[in-house]
C-alpha cells in the first residue's frame, strides 16, 4: 500500500457532479501538478476552488477537499475532485491523474485500505456494501448498525467472555496462590460455554431477520392451470405484467416482480401451471416451477373456488407441507365447489383477483409468518454476511465438541487449547485474524472507486 490509488467513485455518465477520490502518501503532491493552486500549503479538511491543467490547457473548473492522514476514510492523505459530470470531463482528470503518477484502483480498494489500516472492521466493510446496495429504508437501517460496529460489537462481546475465561484459567494454572481469583472448575466452565453457546444461537436466529431484510422473501405462485396464477401476481404488483388468458398453459416461463410490505421485499415468482403435458416447452417450465417449491421462502398455493380439489392438487399439498405455505383460494366471486373439510387445519385465505377482495388478509398472513411486526419493533442488529455466518454455524460445531470433552473431564489446560480456537474463529467475523486470498475475493465486489 506504498502507492498512489485513484478512481471515478460516481457512476459514469452524464450528471451535474463528478467526483474523482485519490488516496495514498503522494496524493497532494500528484493533484498539485495538475491544480492551479498549491495544495501543500492549505490546511486539511477544506474544499478548494480552481482548474484542473494539462500544461496551460484548463481541462475543467473544480472543488478539490484536501484530508490529511489519519483522520479520513482511509486513515491515508485522500484528495477529492469534485468536477462537472460527464464521461469525457471525468475519464479526462483520471488519465492525467494515472500519467501524473497515480495507479487504477481496484474494485473496493479505497475501503480495503480503510480494513487494513484499522480503521473499520469486516463487518463494518460489508456495512459500506449493505448501505450502497439497500433497496428498503429497513435495509439501509441495518447497514447503518453494520457501518456504525453495532453488529460487530455482538462477535467483540462474545470474543469479551472467551477472553475472561481464557484469562481466569491462566491465572488460575500459573497463579494457584491467588486467592481471590475465581477458580475455573469443570462445572463453572460449563455454564460459561453453555451461555456463549445459547448467545450464538440467538445471533444465528436473528439473522434469519436480516437475510429477509436485504434478500427479501424469496416467494412462488403454484398450482394447476387456469387458478389465477398470473392474475394473483398482477394484483401484488398493481401492475399488468403476467398475460392472463383463459387458455391453459399460457404462462410457460417464470415471470418475477417485487412488492415492498412494511419495509420488506416481496419477490413474487409466477410459475408455469403444474398439470402433465405433452408439449415439451410447457413441460420444461412445469419442471421450473417444481424446482422453485425447494428453493422458495413461501409458496403461495392457488386454488379454485369454483373447482373441486384434484388429485394432483393433493400431491401439491403432500409436497409442500413441509415448507412456509400459504393456500390461497381465488375466484371466490364465484359459486363454491371446492370442499374445506379436505382442507381441514390448513393455513387458508380466501380471495377474489377480480374484486380484490382478501387481497389485505393475504398480506396480514405473510406478515404473521415471517414476524414482520416484530421486525418492525426490534432494533435491527443482525449479521447479514453469508460467510460470517456460516463462521458461526462452524463455532457452534466446535463448542458442541468442547463440551463433549468437558463432559469426559479432560484437563483444563487441553480444553484452554479448544477455547482458544473459538475465539480465534469468531476473530476472523470482524477481521481480527484473516485470509488474504478470502479479503481480496470480499473487496472485489465492491464498486470501483468505493
Amino acid at each position: 500500500m506504498d502507492d498512489t490509488i485513484a478512481a471515478i467513485s460516481t457512476s459514469l455518465g452524464v450528471g451535474a457532479i463528478a467526483i474523482i477520490r485519490v488516496s495514498g502518501i503522494d496524493s497532494i503532491k500528484i493533484v498539485n501538478k495538475i491544480f492551479s493552486k498549491n495544495l501543500s500549503v492549505v490546511k486539511t479538511h477544506t474544499i478548494n476552488y480552481g482548474y484542473i491543467k494539462e500544461k496551460n490547457k484548463i481541462i475543467d473548473e473544480v472543488l478539490v477537499s484536501i484530508m490529511l492522514a489519519p483522520k479520513t476514510f482511509t486513515t491515508e492523505n485522500v484528495v477529492e475532485i469534485n468536477c462537472h459530470g460527464g464521461i469525457a470531463t471525468t475519464n479526462k482528470i483520471l488519465e492525467l491523474l494515472l500519467y501524473n503518477g497515480c495507479r487504477l484502483a481496484e474494485p473496493g480498494e479505497f475501503t480495503k485500505r480503510a480494513f487494513l489500516n484499522g480503521r473499520i472492521d469486516l463487518e463494518e466493510s460489508e456495512g459500506i456494501m449493505n448501505i450502497i446496495e439497500a433497496k428498503t429504508e429497513k435495509a439501509r437501517e441495518l447497514a447503518v448498525n453494520q457501518l456504525t460496529g453495532k453488529t460487530s460489537n455482538l462477535i467483540k462481546d462474545l470474543r469479551t467472555d472467551i477472553v475472561e475465561i481464557l484469562s481466569n484459567i491462566n491465572v488460575n494454572i500459573d497463579y494457584p496462590e491467588y486467592d481471590d481469583i475465581q477458580e475455573i472448575t469443570i462445572p463453572i466452565l460449563k455454564k460459561k460455554i453453555s451461555n456463549i453457546k445459547l448467545k450464538i444461537n440467538q445471533i444465528l436466529e436473528e439473522a434469519k431477520n436480516g437475510k429477509i431484510i436485504n434478500e427479501g422473501i424469496k416467494t412462488s405462485i403454484i398450482g394447476r392451470p387456469n387458478v389465477g396464477k398470473s392474475s394473483l401476481l398482477n394484483t401484488l404488483l398493481e401492475e399488468n405484467k403476467a398475460i392472463v388468458t383463459n387458455i391453459e398453459g399460457t404462462t410457460r416461463d417464470i415471470i418475477e416482480g417485487t412488492i415492498n410490505i412494511d419495509g420488506i421485499l416481496l419477490n413474487i415468482i409466477d410459475t408455469a401451471g403444474i398439470r402433465k403435458t405433452d408439449n415439451i416447452i410447457e413441460k420444461i417450465g412445469v419442471n421450473k416451477s417444481l424446482e422453485l417449491i425447494n428453493s422458495s421462502d413461501l409458496i403461495l398455493f392457488i386454488l379454485n373456488n369454483n373447482e373441486k380439489i384434484t388429485v394432483e392438487e393433493l400431491e401439491l399439498l403432500d409436497k409442500i407441507k413441509t415448507k412456509n405455505h400459504i393456500i390461497v383460494i381465488n375466484k371466490i366471486d364465484l359459486e363454491k365447489q371446492i370442499n374445506d373439510e379436505e382442507l381441514n387445519g390448513k393455513n387458508k385465505i380466501y380471495i377474489s383477483t377480480n374484486t380484490y377482495e382478501g387481497i389485505d388478509n393475504l398480506k396480514k398472513e405473510i406478515k404473521k409468518i415471517f414476524n414482520l411486526e416484530q421486525i418492525e419493533q426490534q432494533d435491527l442488529t443482525y449479521l447479514t454476511s453469508s460467510k460470517s455466518i456460516a463462521t458461526l454455524k462452524r463455532v457452534i460445531k466446535e463448542i458442541n465438541k468442547l463440551e463433549k470433552s468437558i463432559n469426559n473431564n479432560e484437563l483444563i489446560d487441553i480444553l484452554e487449547i479448544d477455547i482458544k480456537a473459538i475465539w480465534n474463529m469468531l476473530g476472523e467475523i470482524i477481521g481480527e485474524n484473516y485470509n488474504e486470498e478470502l479479503i481480496d475475493t470480499m473487496f472485489n465486489n465492491f464498486c470501483l472507486g468505493k
